[in-house]
């Protein structure tokens, strides 16, 4: 059974940083096998692509609203797969779910509508006060 786990959401404050990290299990091939990337959903909100990367990790695509903030990477030996988030405002307080194996264009999934990956967990909830 394919499984994904996101975790370190938390509560911070305006300015402040997250590491976000993800795990899979159960996939019918390695970790390393896989594009990956995340996305939110913040509260009467549409989902929205924030970064993917590369199987091997070595390209890495933003969407505009987290580009010099968010980075995304990829460590195929420890099997993990992270976003950090830094400066962080009240706007991104959401659900942030990591997505597994995603399909197609790299830029177009980042700009466009949330689509064209396989699995998701359950999310991790990051909320920033002001």
């Amino acid at each position: 059974q394919a499984t994904v786990q996101e975790s370190g959401g938390d509560s911070v404050q305006a300015g402040g940083s997250l590491t976000l990290s993800c795990t899979i299990s159960g996939m019918d091939f390695p970790f390393r096998s896989y594009p990956m990337g995340w996305f939110r959903q913040a509260l009467g909100k549409e989902r929205e692509a924030l970064a993917c990367v590369s199987n091997t990790g070595n390209s890495q695509y933003y969407a505009d609203a987290v580009k010099g903030r968010f980075t995304i990477s990829k460590d195929n030996a420890k099997e993990t797969m992270s976003l950090r988030m830094t400066n962080l405002k009240p706007e991104d307080t959401a659900i942030y779910y990591c997505a597994v194996d995603i399909r197609g264009d790299f830029a177009d999934w980042v700009s466009g509508p949330v689509a064209n990956f396989q699995h998701s967990g359950p999310g991790t909830q990051v909320t920033v006060s002001s």
